[in-house]
Formats: C-alpha cells, sequence, structure tokens
C-alpha cells in the first residue's frame, strides 16, 4: 500500500485516515513497444495458443513505470496519498501500447482510530 511515502488505494478511502486536502487527478503515462524480436517470439508463440510471457512481462514492467510515475506526480504536488487508483491501456498502430495510470492526489491524515473510513466523496 506504501511506496516512497504515498499511499495509493484502489478505494475512494482509506481506513483510518481522513483526507485534509484534494488536489484533484494525477496519472503516470508509459508507451512501450517489444523489438521487432520480441514481436516475432510472440506471434510465433499466438499461432499454437497460450499465454504469451513475452507481452506478460512488457505489460507488467509497463505498469510499475506508469505507477512510479503516478506517485511521483502526487507527491510533486504535495499529496502523501492517491486514492481510486486505476489503469488504461491502448495499442498504437499494433506496435505499441500505453499504459496510464491515474487516481486522485490527496493529503491524508490518521484519525487515530482504525476501522474509520472517511470518504473522498
Amino acid at each position: 500500500m506504501e511506496n516512497d511515502g504515498i499511499i495509493a488505494v484502489s478505494t475512494n478511502y482509506i481506513s483510518g485516515y481522513r483526507v485534509t486536502k484534494v488536489f484533484g487527478t494525477v496519472w503516470g503515462l508509459t508507451v512501450r513497444s517489444r523489438g521487432i524480436g520480441g514481436n516475432v517470439m510472440a506471434g510465433l508463440r499466438s499461432l499454437k495458443g497460450g499465454e504469451i510471457t513475452e507481452y506478460i512481462k512488457l505489460l507488467n514492467d509497463a505498469r510499475n513505470i506508469a505507477m512510479e510515475r503516478l506517485r511521483q506526480e502526487a507527491k510533486a504536488l504535495g499529496a502523501n496519498a492517491i486514492l481510486d487508483v486505476r489503469f488504461d491501456s491502448s495499442d498504437f498502430a499494433q506496435l505499441m501500447t500505453e499504459i496510464v495510470a491515474y487516481g486522485t492526489a490527496v493529503v491524508v491524515e490518521p484519525t487515530g482510530k482504525q476501522g474509520d473510513i472517511v470518504s473522498l466523496a
């Protein structure tokens, strides 16, 4: 849940915390492409069906980069948390994949009571 002091969650609240400031939407973006060799290997692997490990690694790496950029963007604004984190992706010309991580950058403070749910809404 935490990395570099930035809490990132897929919910619109953090149990035991309250939102004290909202910065708004932040995102981290990366566009990745497999090299020609990776595309050829993935294409050959797709002929027989099954999992295509070349693309799994590509997408996992891309999501990690997008998430790190999201955290950096929030931190640059002065946020210490990101609520409602989501991922989206799209393909360009069947050669590149865009991965975006986005959410709402906020400042949260502990309420002192674990289990308290204080929503952004």
